[in-house]
Formats: C-alpha cells, sequence, structure tokens
C-alpha cells in the first residue's frame, strides 16, 4: 500500500465515518457507477459545494473497489450489499486515490505542487510493480502504460478529490493551469489502463478545459443534472432518521427536528428535492445545538466583496432574497472560476456554486437560517449596499420597539424605510409589505425563529415570531393590512386565535411561557401612511 495506490487511509477514513453517530447510508451510489466501468461513459465528474458530502462518497468508492481494505466488515452492513453486483466488484481493483488539496511542505509553486504527486505516484508504481521495469525519468502515464502492458492488462479505477483545488492558490498562473489540465488529460484520457475515473470539485470542468483535454468527463452539477442528486447532501428521510436516532441517544435534546429544517434545509436537486446541507446537520446533532456552523474561506469572502461592489440591481436582488422572495437568475456555474464577476448573473451564479444559494426553476434564494445570517452579517457591515445596509443597521431597533409597544417609533422607522424608496417595493399589495417587514425585523433572527404564513389556529397568521434562543420571551403574532386598519389586523389575530401556536400540545409543559404580543400594521395607499398597533394578547404565565 502506498501513497496513492490502494491506501489504508482511504479505508480508515470510510470506517471512521461509519462509525459516526450519525452516519448516512449513501451506497447505492455505488450500484449506479458499476455498470458505467469500463465503458464510454467511465468518466464522472461530480461538483457540489463544500461540505456536501463529496469527500465522504470519495472515501466510500475508493474503499469499496480497492483490493486491499478488507472492506466487507463495512459493506456487508450497507444497502449495496443487497446489489446483484455486491460480490463481483468489492476488493477487485488497485484503487489510485489522489487528495488534491495536500500541499507540499513550504510549497511556493506549481512545479513543488505537482511534482510531489509525480514522485509519489512512480514510487508506488515501482513498489507495487517492480516488474513493470519504470525509470524515475519516466512520466506517470508512461508508468501506467508500462503497469498495463507487463501485468496482464493492468486497470485501476482512479478517485480524484479537490481536482480543481489548485485553481485558487496564489502560486498557479494561467500557463501552471493549462500545465495542469494537460497532466490530468495525459493521466486518463483515452488510457486503456483506466477502468473509472471518478472526480469531485466544486467547479465544473467547462470554463477551465478548452474543450478538448477533459471532455472524456460526464459532469453532474446540483443546478443542471438529475443523476446523482441524492446522494450529495441529506434528504428530507434521512434527517428524520438521524434525528429518531439523536432523541434517542440524547437524554436533555435541545433542539428540534422543525429547527433542523430552518437551520439547514432549502438546497434543491434539479427535480426539485430538497436538501439539507450534512456537515451542519451532523454538527448540530452532535453539539446539541443549532448554530451556524458554516465556515468561510477563500472564493466565499470574495464573492461578498463582488456583491458589496455592484451595480443596484443587484442590490435590489439581493434586499428580495432576504425578504424571502425568490429572482430569476441565469444560472451558468462555470461563471465561478473568474473572479471577475460582472453581471448579476455571474454573481449569483457564483454564489450558487459556493452554496450561498439555492437554485431551482429559474430562481435563486438564500436556502436557510444558517446562510441567511452570513447575509445578516454582510448587510451590517456593507455601506455600499446602500438602503438594504441601512434597512438593516435599524432592525435592531425596529424589534426593540415592538416588543416595548412604542408605536411611535416603530412608525418612524417604517416610515424611514419608505423613504429610502425601495426599487423593490411599489406597495401596491400585502407582498411589498411583507418584504418590507421582512427588512425592517431583520435582526430578529438573532433572537427569533421567523415564520411566515404560519398555520394557526383557523388560519395562516403572515408573521410569527418564536422565542427559540429563549423560550421565556415574548412571542410576536404580526399581521399586515393594506388600505385597512391595525385595529382590524389585530382583530384577526384574535377571530383565528393564532396564538393558540405558543400553547403546545395538552398535557405538555408550556414551551413559550412569556408574554404574546399581537402586532397589527396597515398602509394606506392613498395617503401613503403606515399604522400600526401593539396589543398584550396574553400576559407572561408562570
Amino acid at each position: 500500500m502506498g501513497n496513492y495506490l490502494n491506501t489504508a487511509a482511504v479505508c480508515d477514513a470510510y470506517s471512521r465515518e461509519f462509525h459516526s453517530p450519525y452516519f448516512v447510508d449513501k451506497s447505492l451510489l455505488l450500484e449506479q457507477l458499476i455498470p458505467r466501468i469500463e465503458t464510454n461513459a467511465s468518466y464522472i465528474c461530480i461538483t457540489r459545494p463544500r461540505r456536501f458530502g463529496k469527500s465522504v462518497m470519495a472515501y466510500m468508492i475508493a474503499s469499496f473497489f480497492s483490493r486491499t481494505c478488507n472492506a466487507d466488515t463495512i459493506f456487508h452492513q450497507l444497502k449495496i450489499s443487497a446489489a446483484d453486483s455486491y460480490k463481483n466488484y468489492l476488493g477487485k481493483y488497485d484503487v489510485i486515490f489522489i487528495s488534491f488539496h495536500e500541499l507540499p511542505r513550504k510549497c511556493r509553486s506549481y512545479e513543488q505542487y505537482i511534482e510531489r504527486i509525480e514522485n509519489r505516484l512512480l514510487k508506488d508504481l515501482k513498489e507495487a510493480y517492480p516488474e513493470a521495469g519504470i525509470q524515475d525519468e519516466d512520466a506517470v502515464w508512461d508508468a501506467f502504460s508500462s503497469v498495463y502492458r507487463a501485468c496482464h492488462s493492468k486497470k485501476f479505477i482512479f478517485v480524484l478529490d479537490e481536482w480543481d483545488f489548485i485553481f485558487h492558490r496564489d502560486f498557479v498562473t494561467q500557463r501552471n493551469q493549462k500545465e495542469y489540465l494537460d497532466f490530468l488529460s495525459n493521466l486518463l484520457k483515452g488510457k486503456a489502463y483506466v477502468s473509472l475515473a471518478y472526480m469531485t470539485g466544486i467547479l465544473p470542468i467547462a470554463k477551465y478545459s478548452s474543450g478538448s483535454e477533459l471532455n472524456m468527463f460526464l459532469e453532474y452539477t446540483m443546478a443542471s443534472e438529475e443523476l446523482y442528486g441524492d446522494y450529495f447532501g441529506f434528504t428530507e428521510t434521512e434527517v428524520d432518521a438521524l434525528y429518531e436516532k439523536f432523541r434517542a441517544n440524547q437524554p436533555n435534546p435541545a433542539i428540534t427536528r422543525e429547527g433542523l429544517r430552518l437551520w439547514y434545509n432549502g438546497y434543491r436537486t434539479k427535480q426539485g428535492e430538497q436538501l439539507y446541507n450534512p456537515r451542519s446537520v451532523v454538527a448540530a446533532l452532535t453539539n446539541n445545538n443549532l448554530g451556524n456552523y458554516w465556515t468561510s474561506a477563500g472564493p466565499y469572502d470574495e464573492i461578498f466583496y463582488y456583491i458589496g461592489q455592484n451595480t443596484a440591481d443587484v442590490r435590489d436582488d439581493l434586499a428580495k432574497m432576504i425578504s424571502g422572495i425568490p429572482v430569476s437568475a441565469n444560472v451558468r456555474e462555470y461563471a465561478a472560476t473568474s473572479m471577475n464577476l460582472t453581471t448579476k448573473d455571474e454573481i449569483f451564479s457564483a454564489m450558487v456554486v459556493y452554496g450561498f444559494l439555492s437554485c431551482y426553476n429559474g430562481y435563486v434564494s438564500i436556502p436557510n437560517k444558517e446562510l441567511m445570517e452570513r447575509f445578516r452579517d454582510m448587510l451590517m457591515k456593507e455601506p455600499s449596499l446602500g438602503y438594504v445596509h441601512q434597512l438593516a443597521k435599524v432592525s435592531g431597533q425596529m424589534l426593540q420597539a415592538t416588543l416595548r409597544g412604542d408605536t411611535d417609533a416603530m412608525l418612524e422607522i417604517l416610515e424611514f424605510a419608505h423613504n429610502t424608496e425601495i426599487p423593490l417595493l411599489n406597495y401596491n399589495n400585502e407582498t411589498d409589505l411583507t418584504a418590507l417587514v421582512n427588512l425592517v425585523y431583520l435582526a430578529a433572527r438573532d433572537a427569533y425563529r421567523v415564520e411566515r404564513e404560519d398555520k394557526c389556529g383557523i388560519g395562516y397568521v403572515d408573521f410569527i415570531f418564536y422565542p427559540e434562543t429563549n423560550p421565556q420571551a415574548d412571542g410576536i403574532i404580526l399581521e399586515l393590512k393594506v388600505n385597512d386598519t391595525p385595529e382590524h389586523a389585530l382583530q384577526q389575530i384574535k377571530d383565528k386565535r393564532y396564538a393558540l401556536k405558543f400553547e403546545g400540545k395538552l398535557g405538555e409543559p408550556l414551551k413559550y411561557p412569556g408574554r404574546i404580543l399581537g402586532v397589527g400594521i396597515s398602509y394606506d395607499k392613498e395617503t401613503k401612511k403606515h399604522f400600526c398597533k401593539v396589543e398584550v394578547l396574553r400576559e407572561k404565565q408562570f
């Protein structure tokens, strides 16, 4: 076993995943890959945002096929063991596994980077196949060809993780990028020794490759291809099962199933199935805490930089998304390969690729609370975002004024928001008023789970604020009206018994014992004035 050839490290990595408390069995991906071995469809590139399980799937594939992993101890317990092809392919191949994110010590150049990979490959092949007569000066593809000829048509499965990592390094020039593509092409394209080449990354090949170097790969992205969509990210059913395991193992569960949905759901496959961010779900269950587990690095920060520098139409659409309104976008996933993003579609395309936005049916949106917090932080810090930044800054004041019942302060903030001449608002209907309320209560998301059009009592309330971080705090029910009165809005809250949402199930302890505030906000299109009223619907329960 070598550095890259049948390495034990990848088997150990998958074993650790398998034995983790919140392991999800995605082994049926293997059943889809097996028929493609040694066919003209044997070159596969999977691109997904970071933290969507690409590396775990790469570990699984390498562990299953590698002849030195003794993987039956794990895989006989997984779904793939029921497949007819299971015994015929388990442990039958020599596997080359390369994590391209690994750098040599004190790496300062592309030459150092690629020489480390080439030297390790040559060393592995020379030690494993001495009969092939490999020389130190051989190119690695020539060395593989020598093994193929000397060892009875020996073939390999290649599993290449994070293929695009090197494109984000400062020391890599455009010439280096071309050299790297040539390296991959010479290693893999049209080679008799390749049984399967499975490659992962964030960025698709299309923009990097001129169309010939790596055109043997079929690419599968989240936004454009249905195939393999269920294997990257957690489905609703999988999160249900994980949550039941969490409840069984955690004596004092501090998170709810609904909380997992709110925080980490919201991505979609091309066919529309909703997906959860797997790393964040596992972290939340492990820590018994709903929080922001998003780690930002490199291109992620750059995306925010370009938004802050761009045109008003980007800011307007950003305001809509923060208000919960999806916006149309022509998503081209290859746009993220260049950081010279100038158009709205390029910026939103990059944000989809890096996982900041979800894309479905021609629209992009902010997927969940975890990402909404990232956007909120950006809005608070970026004056270049103009009115969106201003509204974010006053949103904390709006929440405090509401909790005090200070309707004068609330009206002052609403009028301020209206007078900023927000381009997305025409104030023709309650949808526009809803967008404004989302913005002026943006800071409430820190302490509250804010739901729109939630089923309550005998109807659907416009907004309900659940005090998740401090259940003793006040709950808020907010109803909107256009060309009507806040008193009518409050009466609707009472008549339709929206406050029952805070009472919980019969016989269970009261989850939200704090006050319940009813808030009515209205807008008169003729006078162009806002009106609001706050009423205590229930005093604090002791």
